[in-house]
């Protein structure tokens, strides 16, 4: 810290040239705190919310209240994936916003950027059935040139959406947890990847194999087309710096997904 003590001490009676006192600091002397070291904090932060810790936890917590995982038929339960996907969403995106604020950051700057909202949302829309026709002719892609890829034959997670209420009550889970967190903590984990951890280029690579890795369980088929999806919508916040077309366009889709679903079972 810098201290001033020229209110006690007499300048003129001291040792040092008066004119050496009276020159003012170089602007280049401020004092900033800045992190030793950026790289890891970003790293930390990354780690932190890339929704792995927070649904571990709120997982835990959930069962040790009693909420059981698997409903009695072996299903997976609807009740807990629907209270863990909720209160992870509530927490992540308050973590976001309170690390991109303590770096003297605007999470409205982060996620909405400075373009017209009504433009972006109309943007999303379009972008639905493009994403939808791109992931069909994908997904048959690789299950013609390597069928082997498609090693689980049902996906766990469409027995969730059963029965109207079921797919009414998962498509919540698909919009809130899906589209809109998904997309802001994508956008979030970028910056840290554009300003720390080697660029935008290598986030978006970095981001989208996890984020195929995370829906493996449903086949390693469709963890590439999602992979693929999430590189798709990680450009297109690149582009726009807005999370609202993205957002949109991934809730619009797997609004579409459980509609499928529901109308074939």
């Amino acid at each position: 810290m810098l201290f001033r003590f020229a209110d006690s001490i007499n300048l003129k009676s001291s040792s040092v040239p008066e004119s050496t006192l009276s020159d003012p600091l170089p602007a280049d002397h401020s004092i900033v705190e800045k992190p030793a070291h950026p790289r890891l904090v970003a790293l930390a932060e990354v780690l932190l919310c890339c929704g792995i810790p927070t649904q571990t936890l709120i997982g835990i917590i959930l069962q040790l209240a009693g909420w059981a995982v698997e409903q009695p038929a072996g299903r997976m339960s609807l009740a807990f994936v629907l209270t863990l996907s909720l209160a992870d969403t509530v927490v992540l995106v308050a973590l976001m916003v309170a690390l991109t604020r303590a770096h003297g950051e605007s999470a409205t700057e982060l996620w909405l950027g400075r373009r017209s909202v009504r433009t972006e949302v109309l943007l999303g829309v379009l972008l639905i059935p493009v994403v939808f026709l791109g992931v069909v002719i994908l997904l048959n892609v690789l299950r013609l040139t390597a069928p082997w890829l498609h090693n689980v034959p049902q996906n766990p997670l469409e027995q969730l959406a059963g029965t109207a209420t079921e797919a009414a009550m998962f498509a919540m889970v698909a919009i809130v947890a899906g589209g809109i967190r998904e997309e802001l903590q994508r956008a979030f984990l970028l910056r840290r990847f554009e300003q720390h951890l080697g660029g935008a280029v290598v986030g978006v690579v970095v981001l989208s194999v996890a984020f195929g890795f995370a829906h493996q369980l449903q086949g390693w088929d469709v963890g590439i087309t999602t992979g693929a999806l999430g590189a798709f919508w990680a450009v297109v916040y690149l582009r726009r710096r807005s999370s609202v077309a993205p957002i949109v366009s991934h809730a619009g889709f797997n609004t579409l997904e459980i509609l499928r679903v529901t109308l074939t079972s």
